[in-house]
């Protein structure tokens, strides 16, 4: 069995870790950490828990995260970063969910997040987790970066366009929308009951976190600069993303039919992206609770633009459960195992 430790598990992201890994047939949970819950039961927290492992919280001791398999971090920025490295000296991997170990540009992730990189040595160790892309390097990896949110749906839509050069990369656009998860589980007046239900707004116009996150991955992929307007959005929902992704042609006398194809063939062995029959309409709906992203691709008029829309849930394959993906091809076992959860409707 692989021996996990959790990070911060009091939080959103930490409770699908939590609902996901207590399913995983090869996963025993032995350290769940909170410096605000010491001593309580894992039901005083998440009641939907109560009978399946009778784990309390502790303090974080990195000698015990040390004696794991694999440590998961589900912490706000820079927690990672102190404790990191001397976990890393010992057998456990580390699979971090915060934002500390995506960018590789150390003076970009500080002008970002607001803070100096508290492990720099480690930045150029840490592989981006997005198994679509970088599945070989994962399953080679000891500390894995899980992608976020937005980034994971913005860039399973793009990816096909970006690799065939079929698009003109300098302008493209994403229009993404959010459930109020997102923002995780802290107190704030923006995610109050009252503010969010019976609202639709856009947020961070002018530069969201994500961007250069996204944009970093997205000219890997082309091999140049890219040019990227992101703008996301709050709607009044639970979780999932729906992100609607706009591209020009570089040749306008494409047909259609091949674009499909390249989409399906791109993902044929993708056992978490659903490339979904032309005229399709994914729902986040579909997605809720799974590590799907499901997709579709279209063009208006027959025109020389290009729309795609991806759905995913934000907590489960934009976070929680591409990290236990992850987890997966680093202890060589199948991706989709302890992932195999159907969406649950209504």
């Amino acid at each position: 069995m692989i021996k996990a430790g959790i990070v911060g598990a009091t939080g959103y992201t930490g409770a699908e870790l939590l609902r996901l890994l207590l399913g995983h047939p090869h996963v025993k949970i032995e350290v769940i950490t909170s410096r605000t819950h010491v001593g309580e039961p894992l039901e005083a927290l998440f009641p939907n828990l109560r009978g399946f492992e009778r784990l309390r919280f502790s303090e974080p001791d990195v000698a015990q995260l040390q004696d794991c398999d694999v440590v998961f971090f589900a912490t706000p920025h820079g927690v990672a970063h102190g404790m990191a490295a001397e976990i890393l000296t010992g057998k456990a991997c580390v699979i971090d969910l915060s934002a500390d170990f995506r960018i590789q540009d150390r003076q970009v992730w500080e002008q970002w997040y607001g803070q100096t990189h508290g492990a720099p040595a480690l930045i150029e160790q840490a592989v981006y987790g997005l198994p679509e892309v970088y599945a070989t390097q994962i399953a080679k990896a000891r500390l894995v970066a899980v992608p976020g949110c937005y980034p994971t749906a913005v860039t399973l839509g793009f990816l096909p366009l970006l690799e065939s050069g079929l698009i003109d990369q300098h302008y493209l656009i994403a229009d993404a929308k959010s459930g109020v998860s997102g923002a995780g589980r802290k107190a704030q007046m923006g995610t109050l009951l009252c503010e969010a239900s019976e609202n639709f707004k856009a947020y961070s116009v002018n530069g969201h976190r994500h961007l250069p996150e996204i944009r970093q991955t997205l000219q890997a992929i082309a091999a140049d600069t890219v040019g990227l307007t992101f703008v996301p959005h709050l709607v009044p929902m639970i979780r999932g993303i729906e992100a609607t992704l706009y591209a020009r042609l570089r040749d306008p006398r494409i047909d259609f039919e091949a674009i499909q194809a390249l989409y399906e063939h791109r993902y044929a062995h993708s056992p978490f992206v659903d490339v979904m029959p032309p005229g399709s309409q994914p729902e986040t709906r579909s997605v809720q609770g799974t590590n799907l992203c499901r997709l579709a691709v279209y063009r208006p008029q027959n025109g020389d633009m290009l729309v795609i829309s991806a759905v995913i849930d934000n907590l489960v394959k934009g976070a929680s459960g591409q990290a236990i993906q992850n987890m997966n091809l680093m202890f060589g076992l199948p991706e989709k195992t302890g992932l195999s959860a159907l969406a649950v409707l209504p």
